[in-house]
């Protein structure tokens, strides 16, 4: 199944989702993570915006998978627990338009070819997975296991804890995307803060200029589907 499957059988769902939450829960934190992530947030804001009850500090797309999948990565090839490792991992949740941002991690040291290697892996994970599933399924329980880790730290931090501090793919000014992943800190009202990302190495250079465009490119598309 392809991201464009996906949306075909996903933006209908998100989108009737969305306007029942609206109706019912408008002050609700949302928490999206039907793929493709990088076009049914876009749908959601539509909606929400369509119904007057849209605020960007509420809507989120969880990108969580990327950074457990890059934390995983780094520990195996370091020899480290991945419990002690936070790869901040940035743009979006599909491909290309995923980056994470291993010159970050302290300590981390390897080859370029293995960083190439890594970086595409990341990127690419889904698809490793639907593979070994010989196309039966894609990746569940460490989606599920994600959408955990995401949700528990919102719930949190609505609960007055103040560290919480994680990725997630929001409306955001940091490029001219209207909406990216980068680390958000969290309050009692969803998204506090939407952080920098700090330096890019010039590796990380190139993949932020590839992955901009088709990017916005997915962003537009949920767009104009809610909008028709």
């Amino acid at each position: 199944m392809t991201r464009d499957d996906l949306f075909n059988t996903n933006a209908s769902i998100v989108k009737t989702l969305v306007e029942g939450c609206a109706q019912f829960c408008p002050d609700a934190v949302l928490a999206i993570i039907s793929n493709p992530v990088n076009s049914t947030v876009p749908i959601a804001a539509e909606v929400l915006k369509q119904k007057g009850v849209y605020d960007k500090n509420k809507l989120c797309g969880v990108t969580t998978l990327d950074v457990c999948r890059a934390n995983t990565f780094v520990a195996k090839s370091m020899g480290w627990d991945p419990k002690d490792v936070d790869v901040p991992v940035i743009g979006g949740h599909a491909g290309i338009t995923i980056l994470p941002l291993f010159s970050q991690v302290p300590g981390f040291n390897v080859s370029d070819a293995e960083l190439d290697a890594l970086t595409v892996r990341t990127q690419f994970g889904g698809d490793e997975v639907v593979k070994a599933k010989a196309g039966a399924g894609s990746a569940t329980l460490s989606m599920a296991y994600a959408g955990y880790i995401f949700t528990e730290n919102v719930l949190k931090a609505i609960n007055g804890d103040e560290s919480i501090v994680q990725c997630a793919f929001v409306e955001s000014d940091l490029t001219d995307a209207p909406f990216f992943a980068s680390p958000c800190k969290f309050g009692k009202n969803g998204v506090e803060e939407v952080l920098g990302f700090g330096d890019l190495s010039p590796y990380e250079r190139e993949w932020f200029d590839k992955m901009l465009p088709e990017l916005k490119k997915q962003i537009q598309k949920g767009v104009d589907f809610a909008k028709k």
